[in-house]
This record gives C-alpha cells, sequence and structure tokens, in this order.
C-alpha cells in the first residue's frame, strides 16, 4: 500500500480501532429490590451467585440510589442522565416520554453500536403517542419464551440476550438492556418456604411487622430476586462464550427498592436505596467495594465516556469512569458525598389522579425529606392505599392498623422529615423537630432547594404542572379522573 492509500485509509482504520476499543454494555435491572437483599451485601437467606460474581470482579457499590422510588420515572432518568423534575411527562409515573428528551442509547446506536432491549425497558410509559419508533430503551429481543412460575414473566431474558447476540453484526459493539419484571409483584404465595427458605433465617425490616405472614412474603420476594440473578447469570455466560467478557462493561442493579409498605414509592431509604455491582475486566480493578454516593442519572454519562463518545449537553449526572479508573476502596471521590431524589404521582391512588410530590436529599449520615403536600396520604386515599401494591405484608398491616408500625406506612406526614440513617436505617424516628438538628436541617434543606432552583424543578415555582400530565395505566373509578388537567397544562386540551 502506497503512502497516499496509507493516508487514505486512516480514519477507517483509526475507527476500527476506536470500536475495538470500545467496550460492549450489559445492563441487567431488576424490578423491585432495595439495597440489602443480595448475598454479597450479607443477607443470610437470598442467594445471589452472579450478582456475587460481578462484584468480585469489579465493584460493589455500597450507596447507589434511584431519582425516583418508582419504575418509570426512574427508568427515564437512567436513559436520559437526568433528574425526574428535568423530564416533563417522563418524570412521573406511567404517562408519555417526550420524543425530545436525548438518550444514551439512541446516542449509541448514532455512533456505530447494535442496540437492544429485552423485558421491562422505559415503562410503564406510553412511548408510541409519543413519537418513538420503539421503546426508548432499545429495540425489543422478547421471542423466547420460558415456562415461569406463577407471577413471573415469560420472557426467557437470557435466551431472548443470545439471540441478540446472534443477531449483531460482527463488526459492532453492543449496548443490551436486560429488563427483569422481578421481584415486582404479584409474588406466588409460598414459593420460599416451597424452595426449603426458613422462615427464622428472615432479617425482617425494622418497619415491618415480624410476623409469619411477612416472612414468608419476604421469602417470597427473595425467591424472584434469585430468579432474576440466575438469567444475569446465562446472560453472562453467553458472553463468556462469545470470548467477550474482558471487553463488556456489565452492570446489575435494580430500579427502586422493595414492593413492601415503608419501602417503593416513599422516599424512606428502602424505597431509593439499591444494589449496584459493576465490572469491566479490561479497565476495573477486581475486589473492590465503593462507598461514594452515586445516582442512577449518572449511569448514562457513564455510557458515553466509556464509549469514548462526548457526554450530551442535556445530561446532567456525572461519569462513574473515574471511579472505575481508580484502584481505591472505600471513599473516592469527596465530592460525591450527597445526592438527591424524588417523587410525584405514583398510581392513581388520590381523588382527581393527583400525586404525592416529595423531594429529598441523602448524605452519609443524613436524609432529609421534604413532603410539598403534607394534607395528601402519601400512600393514596384510605381504604385503597394504592401507592402500596398489594400483597400479604399489606393486608396483614390493613387488618392490623392498631399496629405501632402501621402509621409509617400508611398515615399522614409532616412537612418535613430528617433521620440519621447511620442508626436509623428504617426512617422511624424524624428528627425534624429536634432542636439539636436545627442546623443540620436548616443546612439540608437550603442545599435542597438551591439544588432543585438550579436544575429547574417546576416545583419551586409553584407550578403544579406535575399532576396535569396525562395517566396512560388504567384509573380507579372510586377516585374519579383528573378534571382538572387542563386548568394547568392547555397542552393537553
Amino acid at each position: 500500500m502506497t503512502r497516499r492509500q496509507l493516508l487514505a485509509a486512516a480514519p477507517a482504520i483509526l475507527t476500527a480501532q476506536t470500536r475495538r476499543r470500545q467496550p460492549n454494555i450489559l445492563f441487567a435491572i431488576a424490578d423491585d429490590q432495595s439495597w440489602l437483599h443480595t448475598s454479597a451485601t450479607g443477607d443470610p437467606v437470598v442467594r445471589t451467585p452472579a450478582f456475587d460474581r460481578v462484584a468480585n470482579n469489579g465493584v460493589l457499590f455500597t450507596n447507589t440510589f434511584c431519582p425516583a422510588p418508582q419504575c418509570a420515572p426512574t427508568r427515564a432518568s437512567i436513559l436520559t442522565g437526568r433528574p425526574i423534575w428535568s423530564n416533563e411527562e417522563a418524570g412521573t409515573h406511567a404517562s408519555l416520554f417526550p420524543r425530545k428528551l436525548t438518550v444514551y442509547p439512541q446516542l449509541l446506536e448514532q455512533s456505530g453500536y447494535f442496540v437492544g432491549l429485552t423485558g421491562k425497558g422505559a415503562g410503564p410509559v406510553d412511548w408510541k403517542t409519543s413519537g418513538w419508533p420503539h421503546n426508548p430503551a432499545g429495540r425489543a429481543w422478547d421471542t423466547h419464551k420460558t415456562n415461569a412460575p406463577e407471577g413471573v414473566s415469560k420472557n426467557d431474558y437470557a435466551a431472548n440476550f443470545a439471540q441478540f447476540l446472534t443477531d449483531r453484526p460482527k463488526d459492532k459493539p453492543f449496548c443490551f438492556w436486560l429488563g427483569s419484571q422481578e421481584p415486582h409483584r404479584p409474588y406466588r404465595k409460598g414459593w420460599g418456604l416451597e424452595t426449603g427458605k426458613k422462615l427464622d433465617a428472615v432479617r425482617v425490616p425494622p418497619f415491618l411487622p415480624d410476623t409469619r405472614e411477612v416472612r414468608s412474603d419476604l421469602l417470597d420476594y427473595f425467591t424472584e430476586i434469585e430468579y432474576f440473578d440466575d438469567q444475569v447469570a446465562r446472560a453472562l455466560q453467553h458472553i463468556e462464550k462469545a470470548g467477550e467478557l474482558d471487553n463488556t462493561l456489565v452492570i446489575v442493579t435494580a430500579d427502586n427498592g422493595m414492593s413492601f409498605p415503608g419501602a417503593k414509592a416513599t422516599m424512606y431509604e428502602y424505597g431509593w436505596h439499591l444494589p449496584m455491582a459493576v465490572q469491566w475486566p479490561a479497565r476495573i480493578k477486581p475486589g473492590r467495594r465503593v462507598d461514594d454516593l452515586v445516582s442512577f442519572i449518572d449511569l448514562a454519562p457513564t455510557y458515553l465516556e466509556a464509549a469514548g463518545l462526548p457526554i450530551a449537553p442535556a445530561m446532567m449526572g456525572r461519569s462513574l469512569v473515574p471511579l472505575f479508573n481508580s484502584a481505591r476502596s472505600g471513599a473516592v471521590d469527596p465530592k460525591r458525598d450527597r445526592i438527591y431524589g424524588g417523587r410525584e404521582r405514583h398510581s392513581h391512588a388520590r381523588f382527581d389522579n393527583l400525586g404525592y410530590p416529595a423531594r429529598a436529599i441523602r448524605t452519609r449520615e443524613h436524609l432529609y425529606i421534604w413532603n410539598l403536600k403534607p394534607d395528601r396520604w402519601p400512600a393514596g386515599d384510605p381504604d385503597f392505599f394504592a401507592d402500596i401494591d398489594d400483597g400479604p405484608s399489606k393486608s396483614y398491616m390493613l387488618a392490623h392498623r392498631e399496629h405501632p408500625l402501621f402509621a409509617h406506612s400508611f398515615g399522614k406526614r409532616p412537612e418535613e422529615e430528617l433521620f440519621d440513617i447511620r442508626t436509623d436505617p428504617g426512617c422511624l424516628k424524624n428528627l425534624a423537630a429536634d432542636p439539636r438538628m436545627a442546623a443540620a436541617r436548616r443546612q439540608l434543606r437550603a442545599d435542597l432547594e438551591a439544588t432543585l432552583k438550579k436544575q429547574g424543578d417546576p416545583r419551586m415555582s409553584g407550578s403544579e404542572i406535575f399532576d396535569s400530565y396525562p395517566r396512560t395505566s388504567p384509573m380507579r373509578p372510586q377516585l374519579g379522573g383528573f378534571a382538572e388537567q387542563n386548568k394547568y397544562n392547555p397542552k393537553y386540551k
């Protein structure tokens, strides 16, 4: 080849070299799993060998938080790298996903990645009405089914991933979203006991009654976690068989906390503190444990930087690649000492489809929650309390309203809540009115408000826009629709 030919071929050669260096990406996300419920984090009952394998071969992140304790808003934030209050309709549950939002799978695909999805991607959300050609998380690979137990999706996630790998052009790196619907309710009642798990081995979270019904419900939840973990194990085997495990960035996590009273759909610790393990053998030193506080809005910038692409200007998260590159454990980046989150409407749980807006800041020591509408019922209007998923634990508590823990999950809350998360991870002792905590409370509130204003949260200007967004999932006739929506948002007239 002549010098002129070499110079002409240089861009193509450089592109090929760049693509060879670009990592594959496997994002495996469970549905409703709190951070303590893996064997890597010390739970005595649940067994998660695939999650543990990823953690041992890379990094166990001990302080990972979702932007909202709900499926759809969190998944939208993962895709956009933005907090829920910056994603318009996608920042609430079961609404639309504005086509104008920038999502990382689309950017990766435009750069040459082969992108796909199995199971639950962005959702529940009406992406079709918003003009998307497919789910914003990617084109679906859902053809392979399995004879799954009752309460478990029939999608064979790992087999669909294997099909995706077969369909991939050989010269393209891949980005795949493995979206399990487990351990989302409903569970097959008694499944955990059937597998041989023991009631007396369960560590009951402090905000739940310690009863046989609750312990058995937790065993069923653990069994669904194990089902998800087995799918992850099979997916890893497929990558290994393809000989590409060394240069594949694998992240295993969940979208929000456990589906129990006092957890999912609350800003309490068990609602948004999640498990996360990451491996990338070509880049990440194995066997590390990082305690920095990280948010899911950091994932989209992470994927783009790992792929050698510029981070989209609209993204507000911070890439985790510097943490990957570090050899340290513990607290690595002193600037990662706080994260922010919030929630809006969850299910159709209140008259006229009203939500329960809340915002929160979490530091290494404290969790501060600002309930913007303390006159509303946080779990939904009685007697449905529809923001808590139905199940044996909820049924037990509704049948025993005299229980001291009932008010924590079902009762109204004050405008401000403050917890010492080191001694009270169950968030049972509100310190907001304690004079000794006044300075800390003021500082956290000021920090939270300043961040929300900087990021353009509509709530900070008194807007009720979130309560006007359409709901695309079924409504409860007993609670009425949302007749007032056009008052706030003429967009939907």
